[in-house]
């Protein structure tokens, strides 16, 4: 919104009424180019102004300029602004405005910036994966070529192939290739043009690899699983010996609880084998002298206590 002081001046034949700017409340236009912002030295371009309702006045302004650079009168709505034999001097920065003919001398609101470059190579333009250049399978990725302008027609390449890989027009200064499948993996570029003769071309863009993350081994989890798996089983055997021990104990069982068959083939003894850094479970069956059928040290297969050292 608009606002103004109102300043009044007496003068010899009484208050002096200033005149004020006239505000039009009409809807901003929009400028475009055609066949593209971007021009050759020497070539063409139309720069469009199209407002919402029906005008009778359009102004071309460019920054810097106080004051419009071409004005056009139309009774519609919208007007073009012919630009031949285009130099370097006239690129710049533009915006347009139209004055409709129920409000004369109203302008309304300025148009969105538009950029024009006279140039006969554009900027080298980047390559970015999004959302990483590492997949993992099954996903997918999207190259996003990032530009100058918007209004380009943009290329995909892919090392290996001798043709483009995609083609996009964009309207806005990027365009977004979507890629997927098994055969993703690679190295990719892309460079953007103006859509119409004589055509603008950027250089390529730095080469972007993408590549695929390695699958965990199926083996080596499966056998970290068992590992697991056999560590807590042997913890849960020895939170079950020290359980019985202490119920025999706590009952007063002269001859403690025999924890193996008095005659086994084998036994299963427990070792911890503590290593700096490393806490290591290993399960070793092996024979049991006859006579032997307890894991308590300190008792004997008669189950009296031995003599300690």
């Amino acid at each position: 919104m608009n606002e103004f002081i109102l300043i009044l001046l007496q003068g010899p034949e009484g208050l002096l009424w200033p005149s004020l700017p006239r505000v039009s409340l009409s809807p901003k236009p929009s400028l475009s180019a055609w066949p593209g912002p971007v021009v050759a030295p020497g070539g063409n371009v139309t720069l469009r102004c199209r407002g919402i309702l029906r005008a009778g006045r359009f102004a071309l302004y460019k920054a810097g300029a106080a004051e419009p650079v071409r004005l056009r009168e139309e009774a519609g709505d919208g007007a073009e602004f012919l630009f031949t034999g285009a130099t370097t001097v006239q690129q710049g920065r533009y915006s347009c405005r139209y004055q409709t003919q129920a409000s004369p001398g109203a302008w309304s609101e300025p148009s969105d910036p538009l950029v024009m470059l006279v140039t006969d190579k554009l900027p080298k333009p980047s390559l970015v994966a999004l959302p990483g250049p590492v997949l993992t399978p099954g996903t997918n990725v999207s190259l996003r070529c990032q530009g100058l302008v918007g209004g380009m027609s943009f290329a995909l390449y892919r090392v290996g192939r001798p043709g483009p890989l995609q083609y996009l027009d964009s309207a806005w200064a990027w365009a977004d290739f979507a890629l997927g499948g098994p055969g993703t993996s690679g190295t990719y570029s892309c460079y953007y043009h103006t859509p119409a003769a004589p055509y603008v071309l950027s250089e390529r863009s730095d080469p972007l690899v993408i590549s695929l993350a390695e699958p965990a081994s199926l083996d080596y989890t499966l056998g970290n699983t068992i590992r697991l798996g056999l560590a807590g089983l042997v913890f849960i055997a020895l939170g079950g010996l020290v359980f019985l021990d202490w119920l025999s104990r706590k009952a007063g069982n002269p001859k403690p609880f025999r924890l193996l068959p008095p005659h086994p083939l084998c036994r299963v003894f427990v070792k911890h084998l503590i290593r700096p850094g490393t806490a290591l479970i290993r399960l070793d069956t092996v024979p049991v002298p006859r006579g032997v059928h307890s894991l308590n040290p300190h008792f004997t297969d008669e189950g009296t206590e031995t003599e300690r050292s």
